[in-house]
C-alpha cells in the first residue's frame, strides 16, 4: 500500500469521525479537551463559530457525532461501547461559560452596499445574517411570528429547551444589526423580488403537519389536534390542558414532544401508538428513553382505522394489528396479523405523522423549478434554487431535519450569497483550512492528556419525576456539573492528535508494538490491503476505517496501524528511543463566508 498523508483532509474525516459527521464540522475533540481544563468561555466559543447555537444544539442535538465516536468501536469488545456525550458536553460550554458578549462579531461599521431578504427567522435564517452581517451587507428577517428562533421556539417544549436560553443565543445574532420585521409574514416571493433584494435566502421550515384522513375524524374534530401546531399553541400559552386519556399517534421526536407535554398539561393515561416496531421508530433513542421514563407506553404495529364518537365527542381510536414481511430483497412491508381490531379509549388524540413544506406563496413563474413532491430544486452544495438569487435552507430546503443541518444549510448558503454578491461563481467552494503541529513540550510530554480514563459513559442528572410532571416550563435534564463534565471528557480518545511516524528515524526495535494497548502497530511487508488486513497483529476488519501507513523502513518493509481501534494514547511516541513517532493535532476548520472564500 502507499504511504498516508497525515495532513490529506480525506485521511482526517476518517480519523475524526465525530468532526466530520456533525453537518457544521464542529471540532469536537478540541473544545472536549478545553472543557476538560476549564476553559468553558473558550469551548463555547469554538463551538459557535462553526454551530452558532451552542446552548440550544447542547439540549436539543439528534447527534449525528456520537454514532461516529470511535469511543464505541474501541469498547465493542467489553459490552459497554457507548459514545463520549458530546452533545451534552457541548451544554456545559454554554451554562458554564463567562459574559462572552464582549468576543461576538461587531456591527460592520462600513456597510457593503448589498441587501438580502431572509425569510423565516429560525436557525438556518439566523445562521446566513450571523455570517454576513460582519461582512457589511444589510440583512433584513422576515418571520411571520413576533419572536425570532422558529422552531426552537415555537416547537421544542420549554422543559427540553429553556426560554432563557434561546432568547440568550438568538440575541447574539439579532445584537449583530440586522432589521427584524417580525409579524409580517410573506405572501408573495415575487412581491418580495420586486424589491430588489441582491439575494434571498428561504429558510422557513416545514410548518405543516400532515394531516390523517380516516373515518370520524371530522366527527370528533375539536378534540384530534395536529401535533405542529398543537407544540406551538403550547409554547405560546394557547393551550394549558388536555383531557386525561391522551393518544398521540406517530413515532418520531415530535411524538415524543406531544406525549411528553400531554402529560404536563393534564394527561394521566397517554398512550403513544407507531404503525412500526420500536426499533423502526424515526424518534431518537433517548427521546424514546425519555418518554418510558415518565410513563409513557409505545404501542407497536398498530394503524389507526377510524376514529370512534358520539354526538360529536371523541370517544377512541380503532387500529389494526399489523406485522413486518420482507421480501427476497429485505424490504418491509406491513400486513394484517389477522388478529381482532384493537380500540383504544381516550379523550384527545395528537397527529403526529410527519412534517410537509407548504410554498403556496412561492409563485411559479418566478424561474424557480419545483419537484415531482412539489419541493424546490435545490443544490446540496450551494444551497441555490434555479433561480440564481434565491437560495433555501433548512427542512424549506430538502424536507425535515435538525437544528444542526439547518445551521450548515445556512453556512453554505452564506458563502454563495456572498460568491453572488462579488460576482464570482457560486459553484467554486473554498478548501478547508488544514494544519498540523507537533504536541512534543519534552521527551515524554504532550500539550495535552493523553491518560485515557476506562469510566463509561455518565449519566445526566434528571430533576425528580413528580416535581418534573408537575410544571411544563420546569427543565427536565440538569446538565453536567463540573466533575461530571471532567470525568466524561476525559473519555475522549482525542482523535484530531494523531500519530505520525518518520520512517527513516526508525529502527525497527518493536518498542511501539510491545507497549501499544491496543496491538494496533504492525511491522510487515507490504502488500494489497485485503490480503494486508488479515495478517496484522489484531486483523483490521472495519473496511471503512483507513490504514495508517508509514515506509522508508530501511528492511523494505512497512509500519502499518489500524486507526480504528487506536487510542491516540501516544505510548508509542513515548516508547520510541529515536523519535520516529510523534503526537501532533490536526486542525480542520470550514471557511465560512467572507474574503478567504472569494478568490484572490
Amino acid at each position: 500500500m502507499k504511504p498516508t498523508d497525515i495532513a490529506n483532509p480525506d485521511y482526517f474525516h476518517k480519523v475524526v469521525d465525530c468532526q466530520w459527521a456533525c453537518p457544521a464540522h464542529t471540532p469536537v475533540p478540541e473544545y472536549i479537551r478545553m472543557i476538560a481544563a476549564g476553559r468553558y468561555s473558550d469551548a463555547y466559543m469554538v463551538n459557535w463559530h462553526s454551530n452558532v447555537f451552542p446552548g440550544v444544539l447542547g439540549r436539543t442535538c439528534d447527534r449525528p457525532c456520537e454514532p461516529a465516536c470511535r469511543r464505541s468501536r474501541v469498547e465493542e469488545v467489553t459490552g459497554k461501547a457507548e459514545p463520549v456525550a458530546i452533545c451534552r458536553l457541548k451544554r456545559v460550554a454554554a451554562d458554564n461559560k463567562d459574559d462572552v458578549r464582549a468576543r461576538m462579531p461587531a456591527p460592520a461599521q462600513i456597510k457593503n452596499g448589498k441587501r438580502v431578504a431572509l425569510i423565516g427567522a429560525g436557525p438556518a435564517s439566523l445562521t446566513v445574517a450571523r455570517d454576513l452581517l460582519p461582512l457589511g451587507y444589510e440583512v433584513i428577517v422576515y418571520d411571520g411570528d413576533r419572536r425570532a428562533g422558529g422552531m426552537i421556539r415555537s416547537q421544542i417544549p420549554k422543559f427540553r429547551l429553556p426560554e432563557e436560553v434561546i432568547d440568550e443565543e438568538v440575541g447574539y445574532i439579532t445584537d449583530m444589526g440586522p432589521e427584524m420585521r417580525l409579524g409580517q409574514r410573506i405572501d408573495s416571493l415575487k412581491d418580495l423580488m420586486a424589491e430588489g433584494y441582491d439575494a434571498i435566502f428561504v429558510g422557513s421550515g416545514a410548518p405543516r403537519g400532515r394531516e390523517l384522513e380516516i373515518p370520524g375524524r371530522k366527527e370528533a374534530a375539536a378534540n384530534i389536534h395536529i401535533g405542529l401546531d398543537w407544540l406551538s399553541s403550547v409554547s405560546f400559552g394557547h393551550i394549558d390542558k388536555i383531557g386525561k386519556r391522551v393518544i398521540v399517534l406517530g413515532g418520531g421526536n415530535t411524538a415524543m414532544d406531544c406525549c411528553r407535554s400531554s402529560r404536563r398539561l393534564g394527561g394521566e393515561e397517554v398512550k403513544v401508538v407507531v404503525r412500526s416496531g420500536f426499533e423502526e421508530m424515526k424518534a431518537s433513542p433517548w427521546e424514546k428513553e425519555d418518554a418510558m421514563h415518565e410513563d409513557i407506553p409505545i404501542l407497536n404495529f398498530l394503524v389507526p382505522k377510524e376514529f370512534t364518537h358520539q354526538n360529536g365527542k371523541l370517544t377512541g381510536v380503532v387500529f389494526e394489528k399489523v406485522k413486518a414481511e420482507y421480501d427476497a430483497k429485505g424490504r418491509r412491508n406491513l400486513v394484517a396479523s389477522g388478529e381482532p381490531d384493537q380500540h383504544i379509549p381516550c379523550d384527545d388524540v395528537l397527529v403526529a405523522i410527519g412534517q410537509e413544506n407548504a410554498f403556496p406563496w412561492i409563485e411559479r413563474d418566478i424561474g424557480i423549478e419545483f419537484d415531482k413532491w412539489d419541493m424546490p430544486k435545490v443544490d446540496t452544495t450551494t444551497m441555490g434554487s434555479t433561480n440564481p438569487k434565491v437560495f433555501f435552507g433548512g427542512d424549506a430546503a430538502f424536507g425535515p431535519k435538525n437544528i444542526i443541518w439547518a445551521v450548515a444549510h445556512g453556512h453554505d448558503a452564506a458563502i454563495s450569497i456572498d460568491k453572488l454578491c462579488n460576482g464570482e461563481d457560486v459553484k467554486d467552494r473554498p478548501p478547508p483550512m488544514v494544519q498540523v503541529s507537533s504536541q512534543k513540550m519534552g521527551i515524554h510530554e504532550w500539550s495535552y492528556d493523553n491518560d485515557i480514563s476506562n469510566d463509561a459513559r455518565y449519566k445526566v442528572p434528571l430533576k425528580d419525576k413528580a416535581i418534573a410532571l408537575r410544571d411544563i416550563r420546569a427543565e427536565v435534564e440538569l446538565g453536567y456539573d463540573d466533575k461530571l463534565a471532567y470525568k466524561e471528557a476525559e473519555r475522549c480518545l482525542n482523535c484530531d492528535v494523531q500519530t505520525v511516524f518518520a520512517g527513516p528515524l526508525c529502527i525497527e526495535c518493536d518498542a511501539c508494538v510491545d507497549i501499544c494497548p491496543m496491538d494496533c502497530i504492525t511491522f510487515t511487508d507490504n502488500g494489497e490491503e485485503e490480503e494486508l488486513r488479515g495478517r496484522l497483529s489484531a486483523p483490521a476488519t472495519d473496511l471503512t476505517q483507513d490504514l495508517y501507513i508509514g515506509n522508508s523502513l530501511k528492511t523494505g518493509r512497512i509500519m502499518v496501524k489500524d486507526e480504528d481501534v487506536c487510542l491516540h494514547c501516544g505510548l508509542c511516541a513515548e516508547r520510541c528511543p529515536t523519535g520516529a513517532w510523534d503526537m501532533q493535532k490536526f486542525l480542520f476548520e470550514m471557511t465560512q463566508a467572507g474574503p478567504a472564500c472569494r478568490s484572490r
